[in-house]
């Protein structure tokens, strides 16, 4: 994307939280809502940035370029909350909606989460509060060894050698959002100098003494040149496509993204309410 492309478009100027200069090892510890302990996330620094509004460009979106696009995709599934019925349903609309984006010969939803502040403060199971740090889910060398285990658990190995990407989807439960937009960097905008690589252990309900997952994440630094974009009033029949990692030749690599207090959200905006699911796309040889 050029940036010439933003001249034109609506934009905020809001705080975008990254990883503080001078932190070296950094690592997050994610506790299960309803063990009432606070998340422990890295150092942080905050910066006002532009976060321009790209539905008017909507139509112009790469994900292959710019590493995030736009689509309207109304949902039969109602009632995200429900974890069955997200597994059951909603997962292989995903799956459907990432193969006619991008011709996958095969797309494995593997991982969803749900997020709601209000949701989190009540200690709801698996609803957790949006994110305020940017970063990328997955690392150089996570990301590689995260296809590697989904292929091998879905029995799909002799699909290793293909290309792949990690892709998220992410979609509002309710609409209007305005209260915490999604934010996502343009993946043009990023040098690999920015990433940091981030230790992430997750913890279940059933056992706060050990994770239940252990991987890696990537922080963000700042850097002047990064252009960050949202989607104004975004609704719940529409989703975010945005790429958390891909395989060389598989275009756009990395996304950055978080979530941002929005400074125009009216005061009765209601609380932010969203579902982010994580796919395996392989591409066809």
């Amino acid at each position: 994307m050029k940036s010439s492309r933003t001249q034109d478009l609506d934009f905020v100027v809001a705080r975008i939280a990254y990883l503080a200069g001078h932190a070296t090892r950094v690592g997050y510890r994610v506790w299960p809502p309803a063990s009432g302990r606070t998340p422990e996330s890295p150092p942080k620094e905050y910066h006002d940035t532009r976060i321009h509004d790209c539905r008017p460009i909507a139509a112009d979106l790469s994900l292959d370029d710019d590493g995030f696009v736009l689509r309207t995709r109304p949902s039969v599934v109602h009632d995200c909350y429900d974890e069955e019925l997200v597994r059951r349903d909603y997962l292989p609309e995903v799956e459907r909606a990432l193969r006619d984006e991008t011709g996958a010969l095969a797309v494995f939803a593997f991982d969803h989460n749900v997020r709601s502040a209000k949701g989190a403060a009540e200690g709801r199971p698996g609803v957790r509060a949006p994110v305020d740090m940017a970063h990328n889910d997955y690392t150089e060398e996570s990301g590689p060894r995260r296809v590697r285990e989904i292929l091998e658990a879905r029995q799909r190995s002799e699909l290793a050698g293909h290309r792949a990407a990690l892709i998220n989807v992410w979609r509002p439960i309710r609409g209007p959002v305005q209260d915490i937009p999604l934010a996502i960097c343009e993946a043009a905008s990023t040098s690999p100098a920015d990433f940091v690589d981030t230790d992430i252990e997750h913890y279940g309900e059933e056992d706060l003494s050990r994770p239940r997952h252990v991987g890696k994440i990537s922080s963000v630094r700042w850097n002047p040149s990064h252009r960050w974009f949202y989607v104004s009033n975004m609704q719940a029949d529409e989703i975010l496509i945005f790429k958390c990692w891909a395989s060389k030749g598989a275009g756009a690599r990395y996304t950055a993204h978080t979530g941002f207090v929005n400074p125009q959200a009216p005061p009765n905006a209601p609380p932010r309410e969203s579902i982010e699911v994580r796919t395996v796309v392989i591409y066809p040889a």
